[in-house]
């Protein structure tokens, strides 16, 4: 049995005290797993144990949430940030448990806020963005669920229309070219891309298709 002699604030972390056991450093902990302790409490090592198990709980959960404080983060990159700073498996399932319980971790929504982003500010086909979905650790389900309602023909032409107005002046040969090679490069097909570039064409330079090349390549 030890008796705390002292709770004492960190001077580098605010947030955490250390706890002075019979007058001789004990352990810290996290400010609000040590909140029940007081001076004179007396601690058996099964005590001991038990808050430094709930500190490592509350010190993953801390880590996940600076974490998510730069962007929505997706389960799987949670659980392997937290793996890379050597957080034990069954307390990243607990934070996970706690994050979810909270709705900071939710793999649909972060699905779906994912492919807002991306067809507000960077559009790509729905290959594309399965694809991204998939590297990021989301589940089949969660990525089918998000992007079953995506139709690879407007996102092709929301993508190339700011494109297009960029080639304002540029003969068909050229325009056809470089926004064809655009809209490759985020995932569309060749089946879309065509029809497409020629609506782009018509839109945006109100002229008509040579008829020599209204076949798109």
């Amino acid at each position: 049995m030890a008796r705390i002699t002292a709770i004492e604030t960190q001077q580098k972390n605010p947030d955490r005290v250390s706890i002075r056991l019979d007058g001789r450093h004990g352990f810290g902990l996290a400010a609000i797993v040590a909140a029940g302790l007081r001076v004179g409490q007396d601690l058996d090592p099964a005590r001991i144990d038990l808050l430094q198990s709930e500190d490592a709980v509350e010190s993953a959960y801390q880590k996940a949430l600076r974490f998510l404080g730069v962007r929505t983060r997706s389960e799987a990159e949670i659980s392997r940030h937290l793996l890379r700073h050597k957080t034990a498996g069954p307390i990243v399932e607990r934070t996970l448990d706690r994050l979810r319980h909270n709705q900071l971790a939710d793999d649909g929504r972060f699905a779906r806020a994912w492919i807002e982003n991306r067809n507000s500010f960077r559009p790509r086909s729905r290959r594309a963005l399965t694809w991204e979905l998939r590297r990021k650790g989301v589940p089949a389900e969660a990525i089918e669920s998000a992007t079953s309602g995506l139709d690879d023909t407007s996102l092709a032409f929301q993508a190339g229309l700011k494109q297009a107005r960029r080639l304002d002046g540029y003969p068909w040969a050229d325009f056809r070219r470089r926004l064809y090679a655009y809209l490759s490069r985020r995932g569309f097909s060749g089946a879309v891309i065509g029809p497409v570039v020629a609506r782009l064409w018509s839109e945006t330079t109100a002229q008509q298709l040579p008829i020599e090349n209204e076949d798109v390549q």
